[in-house]
């Protein structure tokens, strides 16, 4: 299933739009090095829900900007997404074989190859979100975009997250703590992804708080529905291999709370995301339908 068949008119538009930009920020595959490009394009145009980019927009667009000045954050935040399940996907970390439907980097392009993939494309994130002062940032605000990205892919985001969750291997988690390590995990790019939005279309400093708890409450439901879909989605609809957080003994909400538990706590952080953006009114209604989307997509 394509992702986007879940999603209305305008994000299906906004889906478009990313790949776009992405195919053009991406270097050609024919260039040198050939296979470090091949496997950088690879690992971004294989499809995926584009999460992330979406956010972005949705974001900027709740503060009327729709323009280019959004397309370097959307890009930037997607190649850190990419260059994350590259590593992921390696061996030493979760050793998955199928990511998107089809062979992880390193089973095409080797483990080595993978690795300078992933760094390629986290250096090229930061390279393009540094330019977006020639589009009109306040340069102040484009150097804020560059800490807030930093920050989420780091010791305190997503690297962070990682290393908590190889530490949590067959260890009995609180609830607590399996949220503290997926709002690192997964949560930390979510909430840069819609602070960039905002950042990057002028947002007022006074609504950047509601913002963040929206991204917060999205960010963990997102990662209660994937687990939710590991125990019951199927391999060929979900991408990727369906019970492998189990078969790991990997901690997820539904072997610590129960199936029905976490769809109640599903529910309660969609509401909360809601509550978050209500007063945007009309203006966050791209932002209503990505928070709905992540508590009920089936991928």
């Amino acid at each position: 299933m394509n992702p986007s068949s879940e999603l209305g008119a305008d994000l299906k538009s906004l889906i478009a739009r990313a790949d776009e930009a992405l195919v053009r920020s991406l270097p050609p595959e024919d260039a040198p090095p050939i296979e470090l490009h091949r496997a950088m394009r690879y690992a971004v145009l294989g499809g995926g829900k584009r999460l992330r980019p979406l956010l972005v927009y949705a974001a900027g667009h709740a503060f009327g900007e729709s323009g280019s000045r959004l397309d370097a954050p959307a890009v930037a935040v997607e190649l850190i997404h990419a260059y994350s399940l590259v590593h992921d996907d390696l061996p030493a970390m979760d050793d998955d074989d199928m990511r998107r439907g089809r062979p992880t980097c390193h089973i095409v392009f080797g483990e080595a190859m993978a690795i300078l993939a992933g760094d390629a494309l986290q250096a090229l994130a930061f390279e393009l979100l540094a330019h977006d002062v020639e589009l009109g940032v306040a340069p102040a605000r484009c150097v804020e975009m560059l800490r807030v990205l930093g920050r989420a892919c780091g010791a305190e985001g997503m690297a962070g997250g990682q290393a908590l969750d190889l530490a949590a291997v067959g260890r009995k988690l609180s609830l607590v703590e399996l949220e503290h390590m997926h709002a690192c995990k997964t949560g930390a790019l979510i909430r840069a992804s819609v602070r960039l939005g905002a950042l990057a279309a002028g947002a007022p400093d006074e609504a950047l708080a509601s913002l963040d708890r929206y991204a917060h409450a999205v960010g963990l439901a997102f990662q209660v529905r994937d687990d939710i879909l590991d125990v019951e989605g199927e391999s060929h609809v979900i991408g990727k291999t369906a019970g492998k957080d189990a078969a790991a003994d990997k901690p997820t909400f539904p072997s610590i709370i129960g199936m029905e538990a976490s769809r109640e706590h599903l529910q309660r952080l969609t509401d909360d995301a809601l509550a978050a953006i209500q007063p945007l009114g009309a203006q966050g209604i791209l932002l209503e339908e990505l928070a709905l989307y992540a508590a009920a997509r089936l991928r």
